[in-house]
């Protein structure tokens, strides 16, 4: 092998390296539990998200622009460990799209979660102020069907809003970022 062959090689893995330390530590998709487990306030699904909630959010594209803005109605009930969450989505350009979850907590901050367009299931944690949830989600067939990672965080806030991020990835690469709020629907 020629030396310009080797330091081309050695030097495109070297970035190659760089570029996943960037993403494992120093990225979005690089948080871990351990970031939040001492922070406040403490994050407890069964009472912060629970009962009628209001989201209200925004899409980017995979560079970086927005591609659609919605609202969306939770309606969220729990028995026990066991809760099911209702959504329904409307979207700016007026279509719409519900999704049922169901969430089992296991007692010790963890939680496993499916839905219809979820194949297999996901998996969280709750530390401190944040919940941390992964899993594969299935777009509709007039979205490409394509079969997705995501990676969804919540934040709770002092004022109770949460404040919430996902990325998409297909290949590992960043098809689409979401970021909204949820806030307890105000009754009168």
């Amino acid at each position: 092998m020629s030396d310009a062959a080797f330091f081309f090689l050695f030097g495109a893995g070297l970035v190659a390296f760089l570029l996943w330390l960037r993403r494992r530590f120093a990225d979005f998709m690089g948080q871990s539990a351990d970031d939040y487990a001492d922070e406040y306030p403490q994050f407890d699904m069964r009472e912060h998200l629970n009962g009628q909630m209001i989201c209200d959010g925004v899409i980017f594209g995979p560079l970086g622009r927005v591609t659609s803005t919605f609202n969306a109605e939770f309606d969220i009930t729990w028995d026990g460990p066991t809760c099911i969450m209702k959504e329904e989505f409307h979207y700016h350009d007026g279509s719409t799209q519900n999704r049922q979850w169901k969430i089992e907590l296991d007692g010790g901050g963890n939680f496993e979660a499916w839905a219809d367009d979820v194949p297999g299931k996901g998996y969280g944690e709750v530390a401190g102020p944040a919940i941390l949830f992964n899993y594969p989600i299935t777009l509709p067939a007039e979205s490409g069907g394509h079969t997705l990672k995501a990676f969804d965080c919540m934040y709770l806030t002092k004022s109770g809003t949460i404040v919430n991020r996902s990325q998409f990835r297909k290949f590992g690469f960043r098809v689409a970022e979401l970021v909204a709020t949820i806030r307890k629907k105000e009754t009168t």
